[in-house]
C-alpha cells in the first residue's frame, strides 16, 4: 500500500485529551445555588468535578457546578435554592 508521500497523516485526526465540559457550549446548562441547612460547618466535594464546597455556617448558600448538583441533592444539610428564593 502506497503511503503517497505521507499524505495519510494529514488527514488523521489527533486523539485530544479533551473532556465533555470543554466540548459543550458554555452556557448550556445554568450552575445551581444550594444552601447549607445543618448546624455547624460542611465540606462536600463534588462528584463529577471533584470541587471542595465549603459552607462555613448555617444558611450559607453557594453556587454549585451544574454537573456536581445532582451529586449535591443528595446530601441531607443542602437545600437547592430557587431563584425566586435568593
Amino acid at each position: 500500500m502506497c503511503n503517497c508521500g505521507n499524505k495519510r497523516n494529514t488527514f488523521a485526526r489527533p486523539l485530544s485529551g479533551t473532556v465533555a465540559s470543554e466540548r459543550t457550549p458554555s452556557g448550556m446548562w445554568q450552575d445551581v445555588n444550594f444552601e447549607y441547612i445543618g448546624k455547624s460547618g460542611l465540606t462536600v466535594t463534588g462528584s463529577v468535578t471533584g470541587r471542595k464546597y465549603r459552607f462555613n455556617h448555617p444558611g450559607e448558600a453557594q453556587l454549585i457546578d451544574y454537573r456536581d448538583a445532582s451529586g449535591m441533592s443528595a446530601v441531607p444539610k443542602l437545600k437547592k435554592v430557587r431563584k425566586n428564593e435568593q
